[in-house]
């Protein structure tokens, strides 16, 4: 049972049951709001006039600033209280989905997307930090297994109800159904949440996120660009020199401006955090374009309607919730190394499954296996990765390690997509010949195979990073745990 602050004054318990839920609903609309938005894709480009590689920023601008700002958001639960970002957060996210449901134009809609990724930034590590600072041991790895399931199926619920909501309603639905369900988990919060808060409170690294965005979002721009521009073309070189120097900057920054960092580099000397980071990264420059790319496929060239589109990911939402409830059972048993090395290889294959597509394939023979095949591998892979990351943290830190993995994904998502789009692009722009439907459809396919192809690379990468991680188990969390300074949290 978790004590909370009563509106009276008074405190009273509440179940530990109830925060987990509060923690879990908005996680899953953090994460969903990464997936909702692809299967409507198509209708969004059609009435908001978004380019063909322009549509991609529907996705980005939420990634990026989100992956920005979720290290700040980070820190921020730490010293400031979980109880407070979260409802921050939650308010920043429902206000943004509001107006990008009323956007009327592909500017106000992305900058809409750029507001809802600043909240979600905030959200995301305060669920997680209220999870670590509410349970502990058997029930720390459940309720882990628990918020990783909903991650992980919030990806793939996201493109399911996206294809409900654009074809019963309208796009602008994908957004308006966050507003509902932010304001009840923002009642919940206030009620039942009690807040957890420092003695002392340090300042924020605000130039830090600002830089590392700007420098990501310089850096995507670039990639992108390229569909147009050559990659040695005056417009490429100034745009990646552009980042390389907005990066730099937030470097320095860490280094020997800020007085308490965004990322203090000292974290990365931790073995199991560092090797989760790069799994991490590589895991969601490899997912992101899953999603991405068979919400397309199934409506461009098998035909699919969004909500027939949307459907179709069900078998990968139920893989996504068996795998991880796997995980959460063997994690403390067999140890993170071996699930990241079978969820990695797994996935890697996957890919490669899905890499066989053909303008002429039909869902069953060609996405229904891999697509299932690969989502059970990213079930399998988000409990031991955060089980990692925050393995060798001391606890007033865990919004700090939550924060940093969470934008590996991120980063590493947004990089991938626009990497991948540009190769499916260009790949097709080499094959498209005119002549008739069936060719244009052929060489569309060939673009995304060719970006599965790529997606199979950075799993096989992933595997072999996989052994940077230390064998961590039961009896070595229990060690570390041991270990860990008192966190310096009072109930308030």
């Amino acid at each position: 049972m978790s004590e909370v602050a009563a509106p009276g004054g008074s405190h009273r318990h509440t179940p530990d049951w109830l925060v987990l839920a509060i923690a879990c609903v908005a996680q899953f609309m953090v994460v969903l709001d990464v997936s909702i938005v692809n299967v409507a894709l198509p209708s969004i480009g059609r009435d908001l006039h978004y380019s063909a590689t322009g549509l991609q920023w529907v996705v980005n601008a939420y990634v990026l600033t989100f992956a920005g700002f979720l290290l700040l958001g980070g820190r921020a639960a730490d010293l400031y209280g979980r109880r407070r970002l979260y409802l921050v957060g939650i308010t920043i996210f429902t206000g943004a989905s509001l107006l990008g449901g009323f956007a009327q134009n592909s500017t106000e809609l992305t900058i809409a997307r750029a507001v809802q990724g600043i909240g979600g930034a905030a959200l995301s590590p305060a669920t997680l930090t209220i999870i670590v600072t509410t349970f502990s041991g058997v029930r720390l790895a459940k309720a882990l297994g628990m918020w990783s399931a909903v991650a992980g199926a919030g990806g793939a619920v996201g493109s399911i109800l996206g294809g409900v909501l654009t074809a019963e309603l309208s796009w602008r639905w994908v957004l308006f159904v966050n507003v509902p369900i932010g304001v009840g988990a923002a009642v919940a919060a206030l009620l039942y949440l009690t807040e957890l808060r420092r003695p002392v409170k340090l300042r924020l690294d605000v130039l830090g996120a600002i830089t590392v965005t700007a420098g990501l979002a310089t850096l995507v721009y670039a990639i992108v660009g390229t569909d147009v521009h050559a990659w040695t073309s005056p417009q490429t070189l100034w745009a990646l020199g552009v980042a390389v120097v907005l990066l730099a900057i937030f470097a320095y920054t860490e280094l020997k401006i800020a007085s308490t960092p965004l990322v203090p580099f000292s974290l990365f000397r931790s073995r199991a955090l560092t090797g989760a980071n790069i799994v991490m990264f590589l895991v969601g420059a490899a997912f992101f374009s899953m999603w991405y790319f068979l919400s397309l496929y199934m409506q461009n060239v098998l035909g699919f309607g969004a909500l027939k589109a949307g459907l179709a990911f069900v078998p990968m939402a139920v893989s996504i919730i068996i795998g991880a409830q796997i995980s959460s059972r063997l994690v403390s048993k067999l140890g993170v190394r071996p699930l990241l090395l079978v969820g990695t290889a797994l996935a890697a294959g996957g890919f490669v499954w899905l890499g066989q597509i053909q303008s002429t394939s039909s869902y069953w023979a060609s996405v229904f296996g891999p697509g299932s095949l690969i989502a059970l591998a990213l079930g399998l892979l988000f409990t031991p990765l955060a089980s990692a990351a925050t393995s060798s943290v001391a606890q007033h830190e865990a919004g700090l390690a939550s924060g940093v993995l969470n934008t590996s994904r991120q980063v590493g998502g947004s990089i991938g997509l626009a990497v991948l789009a540009t190769i499916a692009t260009s790949h097709t722009k080499s094959l498209l010949v005119t002549g008739g439907t069936h060719e244009a459809l052929s060489a569309l396919t060939a673009g995304y195979a060719r970006a599965f192809d790529v997606a199979a690379i950075l799993g096989a990468v992933a595997f072999a990073a996989a052994f940077i991680v230390p064998s961590i188990g039961r009896k070595a969390e229990a060690t570390t745990q041991a270990r860990q300074p008192a966190s310096g949290l009072e109930p308030a």
